[in-house]
């Protein structure tokens, strides 16, 4: 996929059964509520590298993570 520097996760609440991949591989771009669903934490994922964000969004097995449309300039 490789994502551009400093892009950040996008995560839809309604594909997300609570695997907790995506926080088990980034707890510093996400957490989870008291129900075991993710949520993205702000700026989250915008220190990993392109890589690692790539592992992340292959290892949510419902296709809930993707990366936010940013608006430049």
């Amino acid at each position: 996929m490789n994502t551009a520097p400093g892009a950040v996760f996008a995560l839809n609440q309604e594909m997300c059964a609570g695997h907790g991949r995506c926080y088990g591989l980034a707890p510093e771009a996400f957490d989870c509520d008291d129900s075991g669903y993710a949520f993205v934490l702000e700026g989250g994922g915008s220190e990993m590298t392109s890589t690692q964000r790539d592992r992340v969004i292959a290892a949510c097995p419902e296709q809930a993570i993707t990366i936010a449309e940013t608006k430049e300039g």
